[in-house]
């Protein structure tokens, strides 16, 4: 009889912790759901109201001949010094690397207002859009707004764009 009890009880005794265990479990996945949630519900305002990207001006220079040297983006607000004297007359200038043939170029902060934008490809990395012995330019160049160079740089008016102080996105694509 005494063989039979300790069976008996070492068959309970199995048992009760196979239960105890599927208890355990059971409790862990509960913790771990409630903990995920909590996680995901706190996250979910910044996800909600989080907006795609920074206001202000971005500029998407695609197709660049090569990605030697770099992109120098001029923002002006003024006809001053445009499109030449940008890094006299500008009022941000940024100089960007070129990646795969393509560069971006970012300026927040930017009251609303009426801008142009000029761009170069400055393969040879000096500062400025260098010509030929007549002048015309060997390195890539854009503006905003379509405007085009003829047999000079298109005024300010024709670069020019209204900006609202949201997010702006431009493409411009440079001329060689």
């Amino acid at each position: 009889m005494r063989m039979q009890m300790g069976k008996s009880n070492n068959r309970k005794t199995a048992l009760t912790s196979t239960a105890m265990l599927a208890v355990i479990r059971c409790a862990m996945r509960v913790r771990y759901v409630a903990l995920g949630s909590v996680l995901a519900l706190t996250s979910l305002p910044a996800i909600v109201f989080a907006q795609p990207s920074c206001p202000g001006i971005h500029v998407n220079i695609p197709n660049i001949k090569n990605s030697t040297g770099t992109v120098a983006c001029a923002l002006f607000e003024s006809p001053a010094g445009f499109p030449t004297e940008f890094l006299k007359s500008a009022t941000h200038i940024m100089m960007m690397k070129i990646r795969d043939t393509k560069a971006r170029c970012s300026f927040l902060d930017i009251p609303s207002g009426t801008y142009a934008l000029a761009v170069i490809h400055d393969e040879n990395m000096d500062g400025k859009l260098n010509t030929n012995f007549l002048g015309i330019p060997t390195e890539g160049y854009g503006f905003s707004s379509g405007a085009e160079a003829g047999m000079s740089a298109p005024s300010f008016e024709a670069a020019s764009f209204s900006y609202d102080g949201q997010n702006l996105d431009l493409t411009i694509r440079l001329d060689y």
